[in-house]
Order: C-alpha cells, then sequence, then structure tokens
C-alpha cells in the first residue's frame, strides 16, 4: 500500500512505530548534516527528518534533490522531536526516514501553496487545483460537503425521497435568459439546460411522491458578480398536501438542523415578516437584523419648512448611524461621495449630527430649527452621538439608497458579525410586477405560483395588488432559499398565463405539458429551493460563493483554468446544423 497513515494523524502515542507516509513537498530545510522535508496531504503536515548518522547517503541524497510540490513516498520510524511545534496537531514529532521513493517531480508551482499565498486570484484560478492544496480552498470543499451530507441527513429522515430530474429541457421564455443546447439528431432545434428543476418537482408531486428533494445543478446566464456563478447548485425541495405553514416548519427545522451540526448553534426564533413590512423598515426584502439602523420615513416631519429639495420628493427617509457624530465634515463628505457613486445613486445626502448635549447641527439649519431635528431623530431612533443620513426622491430608490448606505455602514462598523447568524421569513410578496417599458405583469416568483386564498378575482380588477403564497427564507441579509404554494389547478394556472400576456396557444406550446397534467388529480403541493452555494458561504462565515465552489468561473463567466467557453470547429457546427455569423 501507498501509505500506513496520513499526514495529519500521528501523535507522541506512535513513537517508535515504523509508517509509511505519502504526500506532497510543502518545504525543505537543508542544513548539510541534516535535512527536514515538511510532507503534505489533505489531513495536515509531518516533519520527515533525514540525517547524516541514521539516514544511508543514497536517500540523504534523494532529499536534497526534493523540489516544492514533488510527490513522495516516505518510510521510517515515528521519533519525538527535539524542538516541538505547538502550531502543528503532528509538532510533537517527526518521521526518522529511511526509504525515500519519488513518485512524481513538479515544476515550480507558480505560488505558493501556503495559507498567505503570494498569488494573485486570477493566478490562482488559472491553476485551481494547485489552489485547492491550500489549506483554505480545501477546507471549504470538505465544509461544502459536510453542509451537503447533513442536508441529506435531514430530509431522509423527513421521508424525503431524492429524484434526479433531466438536464436537456424545453427552453421557457419566463425568467433569466437559457443557455441552450443544440440537437444533432433534431436540426435546427434546441434543448435548454434548466434555471431550476420547477415543473419536473411540480410533476413528482402530481406522480405521487409527496416529498422531493434534489441537490441539483442549474444555470441561468446571467451577468455574474460574487455571489452568482452562472451554473450553481440547489436544494430543491417539493412537498404535497402542505400548506405554507407545513413548509416554513419543515425547513426551519433544516436550518436549525444545520445551524447545530456545523455552526454548533442553537436558534429558536424565525421571525417573520412580510414584503411590505421589510421594504418600509429596512429597504429591501432581504434584511440583516442582526443590527438596527431601520429606515425612519421623514416626510411629516420634514416636508412643513421652504426647503424645497425634500418638500418635491415622493419620499424623506434617514436612517441613525450609531456613534457616528464625531466625524468630521470630510468623513461626512466621503460619505456623500459615496452615496452618489452611480452603483447607489443619491444626488447627495443631509445630515444631522446629534450632540452628546442634547443639541443638533445638520447640514440644513437654515431650514430647520431644533425642535425639527429632535422630531426627525425621534423618528429614526437616534440617541446622543449618532449621526442622521437622509435621503430624498422616487419611493422605490430612494428606500433602496438607504438599504445600500444602512448595509456599508453596518460593515465599517463591524455590525456584520460573521459568527451570528439571524435567519428572517419575508412572506407575502407582491404576486406581480409591472414592467414600467412593456406595461405588461412579470411573475415575481414564476408564473407557477399560487395568489393567496381569496385573491384570485383581483386578477382580473386590480392585479398589482394580489399578494403571493410565497416566501423567501434570510440569514443575514442573504436570500438563502424562496418557495411557495403553487397552482395545481388547470384552470387557474390558465388564468395566471393569460395575466402574464401568453395567448392560449403560447401557453400550451410552452407548458402544455403542465397544464395537462393537472387533469389528472394534481394534489395541492408546494416547495422551496435553497442556494446551496450562498447558504455554504455564509454558514461558513462569508458571503462569496465563488471560495466554496471547486472550479468556480470568474465574473465573466469563463473558466480561465480549461479556457471556457471556447470555439468549436466547423465539423461540429456542420453537424449541429449551425452556421456562424460574420
Amino acid at each position: 500500500m501507498y501509505r500506513s497513515h496520513t499526514c495529519g494523524e500521528l501523535r507522541k502515542s506512535h513513537s517508535n512505530t515504523l509508517v509509511t507516509l505519502t504526500g506532497w513537498v510543502q518545504k525543505t530545510r537543508d542544513k548539510g548534516f541534516v535535512v527536514w522535508v515538511d510532507l503534505r496531504d489533505r489531513y495536515g503536515i509531518t516533519q520527515l527528518v533525514f540525517d547524516e548518522e541514521r539516514t544511508s547517503n543514497d536517500v540523504l541524497e534523494k532529499a536534497r534533490s526534493l523540489g516544492r510540490e514533488f510527490v513522495i513516498q516516505a518510510k521510517g520510524k515515528v521519533i519525538e522531536r527535539a524542538s516541538k511545534n505547538p502550531n502543528l496537531p503532528t509538532g510533537d514529532i517527526e518521521v526518522l526516514v529511511n526509504e525515500l521513493t519519488i513518485l512524481n517531480t513538479s515544476k515550480t508551482p507558480p505560488f505558493t501553496i501556503e495559507n498567505e499565498t503570494d498569488g494573485g486570484e486570477d493566478l490562482r484560478m488559472k491553476y485551481r487545483y494547485l489552489d485547492i492544496r491550500r489549506n483554505q480552498v480545501k477546507n471549504n470543499l470538505i465544509f461544502r460537503s459536510k453542509v451537503t451530507m447533513e442536508v441529506r441527513k435531514y430530509l431522509s429522515e423527513q421521508g424525503f425521497i431524492e429524484v434526479e430530474t433531466p438536464y436537456l429541457i424545453k427552453s421557457t421564455p419566463e425568467g433569466a435568459r437559457d443557455f441552450v443546447v443544440p440537437s444533432r439528431m433534431n436540426e435546427g432545434q434546441f434543448y435548454a439546460l434548466p434555471q431550476s428543476p420547477q415543473t419536473f418537482k411540480q410533476l413528482l408531486m402530481v406522480g405521487g411522491m409527496d416529498k422531493y428533494f434534489q441537490i441539483v445543478k442549474c444555470f441561468r446566464d446571467e451577468d455574474l458578480r460574487a455571489d452568482r456563478q452562472p451554473e450553481f447548485t440547489q436544494i430543491d425541495c417539493e412537498m404535497a398536501f402542505v400548506e405554507q405553514e407545513d413548509i416554513l416548519n419543515t425547513f426551519e427545522g433544516l436550518t436549525k438542523h444545520l445551524l447545530t451540526e456545523i455552526n454548533g448553534i442553537e436558534i429558536d426564533a424565525f421571525p417573520r415578516m412580510t414584503f411590505d413590512e421589510a421594504m418600509r423598515r429596512f429597504g429591501n426584502d432581504k434584511p440583516d437584523i442582526r443590527f438596527g439602523m431601520e429606515l425612519g420615513e421623514l416626510n411629516e416631519v420634514a416636508q412643513h419648512k421652504d426647503f424645497n429639495v425634500f418638500n418635491s420628493a415622493e419620499f424623506v427617509g434617514g436612517i441613525a448611524i450609531p456613534d457616528a457624530a464625531i466625524y468630521t465634515r470630510k468623513e461626512i463628505d466621503r460619505l456623500i461621495d459615496w452615496v452618489k457613486r452611480p452603483q447607489v445613486g443619491a444626488k447627495g445626502m443631509v445630515y444631522v449630527k446629534c450632540n452628546e448635549d442634547g443639541t443638533f447641527k445638520s447640514s440644513v439649519d437654515k431650514f430647520y430649527n431644533q425642535d425639527d431635528l429632535a422630531n426627525w431623530a425621534e423618528v429614526v431612533g437616534a440617541k446622543a452621538g449618532d449621526l442622521i443620513c437622509v435621503l430624498s426622491g422616487q419611493i422605490h430608490e430612494t428606500r433602496a439608497q438607504l438599504s445600500a448606505l444602512r448595509m456599508e455602514m453596518a460593515e465599517r462598523l463591524g455590525l456584520r458579525k460573521p459568527n451570528e447568524f439571524a435567519p428572517l421569513w419575508i412572506t407575502d410578496f407582491p404576486l406581480l410586477e409591472l414592467d414600467e417599458e412593456t406595461g405588461r405583469y412579470h411573475a415575481m416568483h414564476h408564473p407557477f405560483t399560487s395568489p393567496k386564498p381569496g385573491q384570485l378575482d383581483l386578477l382580473d380588477t386590480d392585479p398589482g395588488k394580489v399578494k403571493a403564497n410565497a416566501y423567501d427564507l434570510v440569514l443575514n441579509g442573504n436570500e438563502i432559499g424562496g418557495g411557495s404554494i403553487r397552482i395545481h389547478d388547470k384552470e387557474v394556472q390558465a388564468t395566471m398565463f393569460h395575466h402574464l400576456g401568453f395567448t392560449p396557444e403560447e401557453a400550451q406550446a410552452q407548458f402544455g405539458f403542465l397544464m395537462d397534467a393537472f387533469q389528472y388529480g394534481a394534489p395541492p403541493h408546494g416547495g422551496i429551493a435553497f442556494g446551496l452555494d450562498r447558504l455554504v458561504a455564509i454558514l461558513g462565515g462569508q458571503e462569496t460563493i465563488r471560495d466554496f465552489i471547486a472550479f468556480p468561473k470568474n465574473n465573466n463567466g469563463r473558466d480561465v483554468m480549461i479556457d471556457a467557453p471556447s470555439p468549436i470547429d466547423r465539423e461540429q457546427l456542420d453537424e449541429l446544423g449551425l452556421k456562424l455569423q460574420k
């Protein structure tokens, strides 16, 4: 066998044991009469020792020839180290080597395979297989595996059945852009890679598989950012004969299980908040509730003076930044510049310093007196020593800008602690949202989401007021899961397609298979999908999913390691019946 032990398991209790180790050379130290080699595998590092008194000349010379990342096998005896290393689990021992085999040589790697590496992100992505040898990436992948195993364990114990659904499916016009796959055998026709297994899991409910789950790859041809990849992994779940409460309770259980088993944290409270309340208090539908700084609406207390910027605004809102009244004018100017960036989009910012002596100093003292500013402070919950930041404009845009400012200040003030977890359910989303450019309604989640009970008739009279029987699970300001109770009646589904602008013919062409299935006894059903990549990152104390994916794409959607996407040759194009446009 290649090894008797791993490089992370030997301890002082193994002294005088003959062992065989294999791994990669982390580093060598040659003092002339003695050579030390740090040998690494995924379990840890063990120090090997070769010296002139106890090691044969040929083995010693071979040890001197070793380079970084050589793959070797070493046989020898475990001995106690004279100079122990308390930073290593194996730091009390070393292996006195009497037999050394070089299993493979290595070029000098383009960056150091250590915790603190000298390789930039682009370089490490190009040589991702080397980056995986580093503890940070290796441990993230091990962590991801542990989370996935606990998900399977919990859902299996709850009676869920894991079922695989197809990757080559039909393209649909709803949602994000599809990745399409040409069919050689059906020239001129295309499959699509699934954005989710949505319709298939609903068909499984029609088929009587009343508790389904799948850890599944999904694909969306969207612009990328830190928490989005063109291919990503979902924990996809569906249940039959359930109402919203059943699903929320089941997946609160899953989240509690993961927090306990993975993070050692017990959480009982899963507060619930409607979409409208979340937008009013926090300015977005995935608020981080680990800290305050809630939005205050200042229209009533700020639009009665001669300050036309506020008087002409649909919405005036503010937040109180704790203990920030000490900011200098230069620091406040930098904050104003931050909110005026294109990514945020504010035109300016009014500020109020809440002084320790109970007085106020603002950038609009010309228009507002101390009583006015005291009213502002009361609305936003500011205390002495806080800084009030006020923005104005259209209601939706201004709330989003205040939300961005709130999150930025929380980050700067260290309020977003990665070892604290605050889950939250958001419910009662709008069923439809209006596209201002086209004047058409779009499904806020997807076209299979059921309206809240008793609101179906509103689709004909006031579709914008219809609430969805939908819910999102938010953790630390990130949406980690979302789902809904589904439509299970053919006529109701046809009505929904009508309000989304589908003709009966278009609805039948795109989704006829699902509507036909509903004629054969479709049960009430609903489900949820968790973004596994994002969930793992948050449980791991981070928010960038790329660090928890073995082979991620870069911000341009490219795999720089294998150089994909890439052109294909003309022969393949001809077989597929495709022609390149010049």
